[in-house]
């Protein structure tokens, strides 16, 4: 990796500044209901405090304008301390001078969670005044939250201004991950995309299509591609304003010899709830029908597929998985690369939360934790996190 990382750097009796994507969903008593940001960024941590570092990290939680008590990091601090089995203090604020006194106090060992970054507009705004403020916390800064990596905020660009930047144990993880699939695929290189709209996948699809021998398309995304095949897709959500988008892309990947799978059954519902009435439909949709997930043929064109896969990335659901009703076939997609040979990853946000649901994550060759941020890096895009780190 070109880039520097956490290996290349000298962290003992320094104060790491460790910026960590710990925005993670909170249940309605306030407590982390979903720790695996957390736990991503532990062989981080823990290669840290082993090496006689001091930790000050760093992390935003929602989105907050200005204040709010509800978006406090102190569930955050709980749940860690419970995970590294070792006592974690929460900071009242992010910057300012109670917080430089404390972390000047710091002994080797200890860890200390900054409040919310987000309750400054500093940080959204990557304004040098806030930067410069949070980089005086630290002797040396690392990066592990790709997750925030393609944001350019003070937090994830700004203090690589005036620390020397390297990637944590996570952010070498993904960057080494994702980049296997960006830059040398073995192939058959299969691509199965889903999730909820076209608009969100365009700049994947075509910059994939140069890549991939076979994409499958599952989701609501799916039913913009029907529709610009002149199909019947009943109540199905479409993209109207994408349908000359969707023909195009399939015109596309015909001229790179791109094989497409899009579904030929459907499992519909008469509405979107779990106690609706649902049917397999083959073929189309009728009208007062919506398409909640694949059809068994579908299923199994879509295993035989990733069955003779050698490399695999997997973005989006390919139904409604959160209802039990709808969920059977992104579970078949999750089983059958959990089955596979093939170096598989699976894209943050939906994807990885469906793995997990499953129980499959461990089962995969790389889970992201970045959503937004593992789009990005397929559309071939430049992430502002990353180009932000010393080179070596």
């Amino acid at each position: 990796m070109a880039k520097l990382t956490i290996h290349d750097m000298n962290v003992r009796g320094k104060r790491v500044l460790l910026r960590v994507d710990y925005n993670c969903p909170l249940d309605e008593n306030g407590k982390v209901s979903d720790d695996s940001r957390i736990r991503a960024t532990l062989p981080t941590l823990k290669y840290i405090l082993d090496n006689k570092g001091k930790l000050v990290l760093m992390t935003h939680l929602g989105r907050p304008k200005g204040v709010d008590e509800k978006l406090r990091l102190d569930p955050v601090a709980e749940r860690l301390e419970q995970l590294l089995e070792r006592p974690v203090k929460k900071l009242t604020d992010c910057v300012g001078p109670e917080v430089e006194k404390a972390v000047t106090k710091m002994k080797e060992g200890e860890i200390f969670l900054l409040e919310n970054l987000r309750f400054h507009p500093g940080e959204e705004g990557n304004e040098d005044a806030f930067a410069r403020k949070l980089a005086i916390l630290g002797e040396v800064y690392v990066n592990d939250a790709f997750g925030a990596s393609h944001r350019a905020h003070a937090s994830v660009v700004g203090v690589g201004r005036y620390l020397k930047a390297g990637a944590g144990l996570c952010m070498k993880k993904e960057i080494e991950g994702l980049g296997k699939l960006v830059e040398t695929p073995e192939k058959p290189f299969v691509v199965i995309l889903g999730g909820a709209k076209v608009s969100d996948k365009i700049p994947v699809i075509e910059n994939l299509l140069n890549r991939a021998q076979v994409l499958l398309v599952g989701g609501a995304m799916a039913y913009t591609f029907l529709k610009a095949q002149g199909k019947e897709v009943g109540g199905s959500k479409v993209e109207y304003d994408r349908l000359d988008t969707a023909t195009n892309l399939l015109r596309r990947a015909e001229q790179r010899k791109v094989e497409v799978l899009l579904p030929v059954d459907h499992l519909v519902a008469d509405k979107i709830d779990p106690k609706a009435r649902i049917r397999i439909e083959v073929g189309q949709i009728p009208e007062g029908w919506i398409g909640v997930d694949l059809g068994p043929k579908t299923v199994r064109a879509f295993e035989e597929k990733i069955a003779t896969a050698k490399s695999v990335l997997w973005n989006g659901p390919m139904g409604i998985f959160e209802y039990a009703k709808f969920a059977m076939g992104t579970q078949a997609v999750a089983k059958a690369l959990a089955k596979s040979q093939a170096f598989r990853v699976v894209g943050g946000g939906d994807t990885a939360a469906a793995v997990y649901k499953f129980g499959l994550a461990d089962q995969m060759s790389h889970v992201s934790t970045g959503g937004g941020a593992s789009l990005e890096f397929f559309e071939g895009k430049d992430l502002p996190g990353v180009a932000a780190l010393s080179n070596r």
